[in-house]
């Protein structure tokens, strides 16, 4: 790394400062299961003084600032994270394991977030309200004020550019608590915003344990909105303790996205896309084609296919530019991986290949596992219902497009999905028929600033991207003119 990032203070009111009732703990290299180095965590005391700054910033500079100002103070944030995206991308693979041509490929397109959030931050204009002549009506769009972010282990600074860009954006102080496991890469993000010569306090970052710091930024009274993306269970516990406080909230929670291979399909193209979606991130993103239908008249080509090209990939070491998947990004994640593979076997699918650790030579101390397929698999198994967060697809076989939508709307979840077909007809009537946020033909995963990403059902609130993302940062004022002055007197009479 070229930048000496700082990782053992907390960064609070735009200063480095020693945890109050935290501490500096080791962070444990996935790849390794050592310590690779000492990061600060914060407790409750901590949250109170990084939300005592961010409302201090929104009272004061930051509310004041013009909308303009904001945008250029975000797009030199955004060129300073161009310029560091090696040094991010070395940090968050060091921290949760992704392979490093994943990290740069992911992390090297985030500065196009801030850039566009930055372009929209000084048009969010109200509206005029058509009335009669004895009134002037108009609407004003006003920062929510000051934000709580709870961002996830997998892609920790994506979370945080889709949360970060439309909060500052819409002129939102920000306290950003990472998950604990993976604090590092948002630390490294707190320099950026030093250099960049944001105001002090407009943006906090306090890494914490969930059950102390971020319940306790979740209750406190000072903040007004919770963003959050993670599990649903923790969504759930979330609300219960920000009700007390009438806190808004957004989130981005799970998902088992189907991915629908008709038989009339490129499938060469399908394939690649489906195994991509099946082992990127170690199967460790809530937008994965988990869930692969497959029409039956292609079902054992599929199949076949999964297996022979699981050997291909390159398992490894992710700072070496060659491996194709990492490692998990902690051992509770693998330990649940590996259960959900029993669970499988237990519900009577076929497991091709994979479903073990890989302890070899060099490897042997991550929390690493082998590209997994099933098959046979029933819609109704716990492995086609359930998140797995891991590198395992479940091939299930289909007839016909009204079997595929009952399938793929089959789960509690409804975050992304895809389809493959050549039938122009049948894409446009399955994609509209499939319950999810955001829906892909003939691709998969292509997330860009610009497009609003977000679930239906038990996947989330809200969205993030696209123009769409500003709505849950801001507030809607009415105001009402009089342009005579006149109010008659209602007792003259």
């Amino acid at each position: 790394m070229t930048r000496a990032f700082r990782f053992d203070r907390l960064f609070i009111g735009g200063e480095w400062v020693t945890p109050i009732d935290g501490g500096v703990r080791s962070s444990i290299d996935p790849a390794t299961g050592e310590s690779w180095g000492d990061v600060a965590y914060g407790g409750p005391q901590d949250i109170d003084r990084a939300v005592a700054a961010a409302r201090e910033a929104f009272e004061g500079p930051w509310r004041r600032m013009s909308p303009w100002e904001r945008a250029a103070l975000l797009r030199r944030f955004a060129d300073l994270y161009a310029a560091s995206v090696e040094d991010l991308a070395q940090v968050e693979t060091r921290d949760n394991g992704r392979a490093i041509r994943e990290s740069r490929g992911d992390i090297g397109l985030h500065a196009q977030y801030y850039h566009w959030f930055a372009s929209l931050a000084d048009k969010l204009g109200g509206r005029t309200i058509p009335m009669d002549d004895s009134v002037h009506a108009f609407t004003s769009r006003l920062p929510v004020g000051v934000v709580g972010t709870i961002t996830p282990w997998n892609v920790p600074l994506m979370a945080a550019a889709w949360k970060l860009g439309p909060a500052l954006a819409a002129g939102c102080t920000v306290v950003l608590k990472p998950a604990e496991q993976t604090p590092a890469s948002s630390l490294a993000l707190a320099h950026l915003f030093e250099e960049a010569g944001f105001p002090a306090g407009v943006v906090n970052v306090v890494p914490g344990d969930g059950p102390t710091a971020g319940a306790h930024l979740v209750a406190h009274p000072q903040v007004d909105k919770i963003a959050f993306t993670g599990e649903g269970e923790t969504a759930k516990t979330i609300l219960r303790t920000g009700a007390e406080t009438l806190k808004r909230f957004s989130f981005e929670l799970g998902g088992k996205a189907p991915h629908i291979l008709f038989a009339d399909a490129d499938l060469d193209q399908a394939l690649n896309a489906a195994t991509a979606s099946a082992w990127t991130l170690c199967g460790q993103s809530c937008a994965l084609g988990s869930r692969v239908l497959v029409e039956r008249p292609i079902y054992d080509e599929v199949v076949d296919q999964f297996r022979q090209r699981a050997a291909r990939v390159r398992v490894g070491i992710p700072q070496d530019p060659a491996t194709h998947m990492g490692p998990q990004a902690h051992q509770q994640q693998l330990d649940k991986t590996l259960s959900y593979v029993g669970i499988g076997r237990d519900e009577g699918a076929e497991l091709v290949t994979g479903g073990s650790r890989i302890e070899r030579d060099g490897l042997a101390g991550g929390y690493f596992v082998e590209p997994t397929v099933f098959a046979g698999v029933a819609p109704d198994m716990r492995i086609a219902q359930e998140e797995i967060f891991g590198p395992v697809a479940a091939l299930i076989p289909f007839d016909g497009e009204d079997e595929a939508v009952a399938i793929a709307n089959g789960t509690r979840y409804g975050l992304t999905a895809g389809l493959w077909t050549r039938d122009t007809g049948r894409a446009h009537r399955v994609s509209q028929r499939i319950e999810a946020g955001m829906v892909w033909v003939n691709t998969y995963r292509y997330i860009r600033w610009s497009t609003p990403y977000g679930g239906v059902k038990q996947s989330g609130w809200g969205r993030e991207n696209g123009i769409e993302a500003l709505d849950s940062y801001l507030e809607t004022r009415t105001t009402i003119v009089s342009t005579t002055g006149a109010f008659a007197d209602p007792f003259a009479n």
